[in-house]
Parts: structure tokens; sequence; C-alpha cells
């Protein structure tokens, strides 16, 4: 495939994915959105099956599930029928079904601590993160309104031994291109508390300081979206980021009453683990957050 096509389609993937995440609530019309982008339908599920390994309807039903689950915990006044609407479903009974299938409990069973079983079985797929002696009752967050970044990435499907070859890569591309001031960004696709570790997106950026210098034929690139985010910032070992992850969700948010977005979360690495010779890392985890 010629490079300018695989540029092509791949901003095409990512402009749909940008589309999903900002209609959540809504009831996303693949038709409208095909005559926007000008392509057809099925040329338009393929190149998304292509990029993200999974097709729209399972991205559009993984997100709002996502939200839903959230919501479930930081909304406590809300019905699960308002929860259901929040997150674009019409009908109530439909919501529950397709939750029960994700979750293997009903709303009701995840609302009253079932959420905690759940997400600590997807934390213990991670033998690392399983024993990590990390404690965060100490870390105190800020919040902080962050800008847009142009990113040149690779995806990862999974949190698994390959993140480090992947980022063994952009670091070759980054020395090759003599980037001197740059960041290191790994976005978050898929919510790892709720989501097998297997099956997350992990998304490794470069963000060079001088955007307007740099022009990549090997790389594609994106935005990751601006807003306002929790900052949360922790140095240890592979596992603890993970397990602090966990408790962001699961613990801070909710004593917090804090609401997240659809979205992403991300981390900036001062200290990044995959490439450190001793395995450990400096870093903060930005969590969009809404009030």
């Amino acid at each position: 495939m010629k490079k300018e096509t695989l540029q092509k389609r791949t901003k095409i993937a990512n402009n749909i994915m940008y589309y999903i995440y900002t209609h959540i609530e809504t009831n996303i019309d693949i038709e409208e959105l095909s005559i926007d982008l000008d392509i057809s339908k099925f040329h338009m599920h393929r190149i998304f099956k292509e990029a993200f390994d999974k097709n729209i309807y399972e991205s559009v039903k993984s997100i709002r599930l996502q939200k839903a689950s959230n919501l479930l915990l930081t909304n406590r006044y809300s019905t699960i029928s308002d929860v259901a609407k929040l997150c674009g479903y019409t009908s109530q009974s439909t919501f529950i079904k397709i939750f029960k299938e994700r979750f293997n409990m009903t709303p009701k069973e995840w609302r009253k601590g079932g959420y905690k079983s759940y997400s600590d079985e997807i934390l213990s797929q991670s033998m690392k993160a399983k024993h990590s002696t990390a404690e965060f009752k100490g870390i105190e967050p800020t919040i902080v309104k962050m800008p847009s970044y142009k990113s040149f990435y690779i995806r990862n499907k999974g949190y698994n031994q390959n993140i480090k070859s992947t980022w063994q890569k952009l670091q070759t591309w980054v020395l090759s291109n003599d980037i001197k001031n740059y960041k290191q960004i790994a976005l978050l696709h898929d919510n790892p508390t709720i989501t097998p570790l297997s099956e997350c997106q992990y998304i490794a950026c470069i963000v060079p300081d001088d955007e307007e210098i740099i022009q990549s034929d090997r790389l594609p690139d994106f935005k990751i979206s601006d807003g306002v985010y929790a900052k949360f910032d922790l140095k240890g070992k592979q596992g603890d980021a993970l397990k602090l992850i966990h408790w962001v969700y699961h613990e801070w948010m909710l004593e917090n009453e804090y609401e997240t977005t659809t979205k992403p979360s991300y981390v900036i690495y001062h200290k990044n683990n995959f490439l450190s010779s001793d395995d450990e890392f400096d870093l903060s985890l930005y969590v969009s957050i809404k009030y």
C-alpha cells in the first residue's frame, strides 16, 4: 500500500473515532457519517476495522458502556434510566441487557459494589500490577487545563511486552529525524479498569515541541484532546501505574464526586520505564473530568 494511501486511511479511521467520542450520547448515524467523509459505508467500516481491530458498532457500544460504568458510580442520584439516556440508549431494558452481557451483572449490581470484583479481576491479569505494593492515599492531584497536542504514534493492542518494542521503534524514529525536544505520551483509548488488558488499545505517542517542522512519511498523526484533567504524579515500576489508574477511577473519583468524560486518559512520561535500564518510571497521569 502506498504511503499516501495509508495516511489517508488512517486519517479517516481517526476521524471516525473522534466523531464517536464527541457524539456518544446521541444516535450515531453511520449513513450520515459516511456522507460527511465522502466514502461508502462498506469502505468506512473496512478502514475502521483495519485500524482498531474492531468494527464501528463494537466501538460505539464499548465507549458507551465505559461511560455508563463510570456514571453509575459517580452520578449517585441519577436513576439507571437517566444513565442510559446520557449514554445514548433510548430504552432502559436494552441498556440493562447490553450492560449485563458486557459485565456479567446488572447496572444495579454494579452500583452496589460489583464493580470492585470486576476491576480486581482485570488488575490480576497483570502479574506486576497484582504484586505492586504502591500506595496512593498521599497523592494530591492538581486540576489543570491542558492544550491539544499533535502526536505521531504507533498503536499497540494489549498491555503486553510488545509495548517495549513499540517505544523502541518510536525512539528510533526520533533519533533518525534528529528531534531534540519532545514529549513521550501514552494515550489510553480504553479504560483498563473495566477492559480486559489484552483488548486495551495503548497508543504510544511522540509530541515534538516544534510540531511545524515535523513531517512524517512513516508515522500517522492525530490530535490528543484538550480539556480539564486531574493530574496525578507518580514514580515507580511497571505495574504501579496500572494500579494507580484503578485507584483513581474506583476510589479517588468516587470520594471526590468527579465524573469522567469520554476523552481518553493519557500519561506523560518524564522517565519512560519501557526505555529505561532500571524499568522505573516518572510520569504524570491525566484523567479527563467534569463536576
